[in-house]
Formats: C-alpha cells, structure tokens, sequence
C-alpha cells in the first residue's frame, strides 16, 4: 500500500489539471463506496441474529463467508481515499471528509468483524437446545442496525444533531447488555455443575451480548467522526462540556503573551 500511494505522489506532480477538475468526482465514488459498505454490513448483522433465532448454520456461514466482501470494500475505501489525498491533495473541510472516512471505514469493517462474531456463537448455539427466548438480543440487535443507519445517515446528511443522538443512544445499548449479562450469570450461578450444555449457551449468549455492545461503541465512533469532521470539534468534549485542544492551545499563548508583556 506504501508503495503504491508513492506512485500516486508521483503521478499527481504531473497531473495538476485534473487535480483541479475531478476531485468532486471522487468524492461521490467514495460516498457510494461507504454507502455500499454500510449496507452490506447491515445485512449481515440482520443475518447473523437470524442466524442465531432460528438456528440456521448456513445462513451462520453466509455471514461468516461474505467478510471477505466486507474487508475488500475497506480496502477499495482506503485506495480512493488516499488516491484523492496523493492526487487532488485536498485542504480543510475536504482533508477532514477525507480523513473521516477512512476511519469511518475502519469501523464499518469492524462492524463486519462483530457480525462474523455472532455468526460463529450462532453455531455453537444451533448444537444445543436455547436457554431463553432471545427477547434481549434482539432488541440489542435492532438498536445497534438503527444506530448504524442513523450514523451513517448523519454522515451524508452532515447532521451533527443526529450525530450527537447517536452518540447518546450508544448507553440504552450498554445497558441491556449490562442487564443481560448480569441475568445469565446469575442463571449460571444456578445451574447444576454437570449442565454443561446450559453453561454453554449461556456462555455464547453472553459473548453475543458483548459482541453487539462492540457494533455500539463502533457506531458512536462514527458519530463523532462526522462531528468532527462537520464542525471540526471533539463531540465528548463539547457534551460534557471540556475545553476543546485548540480553545486551551489559544489560552496558554494568551497567558503567556500577558507574562511576556508585563516583563
């Protein structure tokens, strides 16, 4: 990949007329490269817990299978990204766009992991009769689709707003994790030392549990990628009210210019 971003350093110092013209261009191919990764990505969340309901192992396999699609369109992401970078060298708001989405990728790929992840529990699961109706993982499964969706949507819509409810939304999700946790393994507790069938899927549910909790933490990364790049401020540190870098940066130069000025 190093190698190749030098060839298009090179490339664009005799390329600057296009540099000029295209790079709207490339940024629509972009975004309909991420729009196609969200998508697939969802898709497999939707199949992995379905995987999971109705004990399906090849729908399981399915997920398991497509990853392979999920990296490619990372790595394709990643590729036009830096072309841009190499080629257009885009400055302020279009560096952070750019910037922002190859992270935003990373996370999406990420996201992809998570799935893969509930798609082998899925098969552990399907050898063993269910400990409990799936109420709770479903519900952690809807909510972490949603907060997908809406990040992504706050991302080609620029809405910080639906940015920063993603971002909050991301604590319902750790606590019906938290409160799933705390029900299996007080199940456990409860159960017979030989049950080990139970103490399985209990054990795979939980992992289930924490895998999702994963998809969250990776949706409110990508809320605050999009603040970031929309407003050029950290979204925690406006939330909870923290000075951002740049605001204390410009205050210490201040503070010091009035201890210079009274030497």
């Amino acid at each position: 990949m190093l190698k190749w971003f030098a060839t298009m350093m090179n490339k664009s110092r005799s390329d600057g007329v296009r540099r000029d013209v295209s790079y709207g261009d490339d940024r629509e191919r972009i975004l309909s490269l991420v729009r196609l990764m969200g998508d697939e990505v969802c898709i497999a969340l939707s199949d992995s817990l379905a995987s999971l309901k109705e004990g399906n192992v090849e729908l399981a396999r399915k997920v398991i299978d497509r990853d392979d699609l999920i990296d490619g369109m990372e790595t394709d992401v990643n590729r036009e990204c830096l072309a841009s970078i190499a080629i257009r060298k885009p400055v302020r708001d279009d560096l952070r766009f750019v910037f922002a989405v190859l992270k935003i990728a990373t996370d999406l790929e990420r996201i992809g992991d998570q799935a893969v992840n509930v798609a082998e529990r899925a098969l552990t699961v399907s050898k063993y009769p269910m400990l409990k109706p799936l109420v709770d993982i479903s519900k952690m499964t809807e909510i972490s689709i949603n907060m997908v969706r809406k990040a992504l949507r706050s991302f080609f819509d620029r809405d910080t707003d639906l940015a920063v409810h993603v971002f909050r939304e991301d604590k319902q999700l750790d606590r019906i994790a938290g409160a799933l946790s705390e029900e299996l393994i007080e199940m456990m507790a409860e159960m017979d030392k030989g049950d080990k069938d139970g103490i399985t899927v209990a054990t795979e549910l939980l992992l289930t549990a924490r895998h999702l909790e994963r998809v969250g933490d990776h949706a409110s990364n990508v809320s605050e990628r999009v603040f970031f790049m929309v407003r050029g401020e950290r979204l925690k540190e406006v939330i909870l009210g923290k000075v951002p870098e740049t605001a204390r940066e410009e205050l210490l130069t201040k503070n010091l210019r009035g201890l210079t000025d009274k030497k």
